[in-house]
């Protein structure tokens, strides 16, 4: 490692530990659905409302309902016929999630691709995580995709810092060092800070934990088999570990050897996960 990336992950982890870095806040409209949806009677109109105020994100939801994965034989055109197509806790997670991509953002290019990039696998993954949870276990596919959305957000404070720091930004061979290193620490500390579930605010830090053998599948495993059939074929190098030796595939009841693309139905269904989230 270069001694610039030995130096700013120093700086890095003892901000962290000193509880001085910035971390970054939740969009104003998803903690306005979060604070909705804690309403255990909250009236699909109310949590309308609320979206409502956001046209782009009402949108998105309009545009999720009617994907190939959800679409029913008429096209919902209004918002509160899609939240009750979907459901409350469906859309609340859905919305967060989706909420995020404004935080994907930046004023300098070199960072702004970056950010694009990460988010861009996110919803790769997401996609991903929605359909091995639906086909291979009994946990939500709304949480899957929202731990696929945010299992890298830890990125995002590194990438703010590298903004401000030049010679960070201009040695990118550094700064992917240094994401690598820290991302999973710094996304923990702020699912913990957004008061994320406590099955998804491990996922940032654990999903690369490959030898990682809990008691039963959650949504750690579901990321962590998203993330490498992701890079499968690539040149990567979690496409050339043997995924035998990887016990998420055991739990999830998944043949290791299996290439979800090639499955016309998991690949389709896969293509339209993603896209609804694009």
């Amino acid at each position: 490692m270069s001694k610039l990336a030995e130096k700013v992950q120093a700086e890095l982890i003892q901000a962290i530990e000193n509880d001085e870095l910035v971390l970054p806040t939740l969009p104003e409209v998803a903690l306005r659905v979060r604070e909705a949806a804690e309403d255990p009677d909250i009236s699909i109109q109310a949590l309308s409302k609320v979206i409502g105020n956001d046209a782009a994100l009402s949108a998105r939801i309009i545009k999720v309902v009617n994907s190939p994965l959800l679409r029913t034989s008429r096209e919902i055109t209004d918002l509160q016929t899609a939240i009750g197509r979907l459901g409350i806790n469906y859309t609340c997670n859905l919305a967060v999630g989706l909420a995020m991509e404004q935080m994907f953002q930046a004023t300098s290019d070199v960072v702004d691709r970056k950010m694009r990039e990460v988010w861009n696998k996110s919803t790769e993954i997401a996609g991903i995580c929605h359909v091995l949870c639906k086909h291979y276990t009994r946990l939500m596919p709304d949480q899957a995709t929202l731990a696929g959305l945010v299992h890298q957000i830890g990125v995002l404070p590194i990438l703010t810092y590298a903004e401000e720091n030049d010679a960070l930004l201009a040695d990118s061979i550094s700064l992917n060092h240094v994401i690598e290193r820290i991302h999973p620490i710094l996304g923990d500390r702020i699912l913990s800070a957004w008061e994320f579930p406590e099955q998804i605010r491990q996922v940032p830090s654990q999903h690369l934990d490959f030898a990682r053998d809990s008691a039963k599948a959650d949504y750690v495993d579901i990321v962590q088999v998203a993330t490498l059939q992701s890079y499968l074929g690539s040149e990567h190098p979690y496409a050339q570990l043997d995924w035998n030796q990887v016990p998420a595939f055991t739990k999830l009841g998944l043949d290791p050897n299996l290439d979800m693309h090639a499955d016309e139905d998991l690949s389709a269904a896969m293509e339209a996960a993603t896209g609804m989230l694009q």
